[in-house]
């Protein structure tokens, strides 16, 4: 498909249309600047918005998300191994655990 070329007089009749529509002013330089990304600026909403979309059943024991430093060698040879890496770490602490 190609574009349509529209003449300068109908391209100066949109861009008045799109400036005189108090429900979609153009976005400033700065508001620009400043945007984030809607997960970032509604956290919540966006959360709910996922919980809402089908995809993967809820898991009976699901895992929880946590923070924990690693050595950046152990997490490289984990990485290294492809996705399912977390899952990998998983396995080799909880083998650890039990083998105590």
């Amino acid at each position: 498909m190609t574009a349509t070329k529209i003449s300068d007089a109908e391209e100066a009749r949109v861009q008045q249309m799109i400036a005189s529509d108090p429900d979609a002013p153009e976005a400033t330089d700065q508001q620009l600047a400043d945007a984030r990304p809607f997960a970032e600026a509604f956290p919540d909403l966006a959360a709910k918005m996922r919980k809402n979309v089908g995809g993967r059943p809820r898991s009976d024991n699901p895992k929880q998300p946590i923070s924990i430093r690693l050595d950046q060698d152990v997490i490289a040879k984990f990485k290294a191994t492809g996705p399912g890496w977390q899952s990998r770490i998983n396995e080799a602490l909880r083998h650890a655990k039990l083998s105590q």
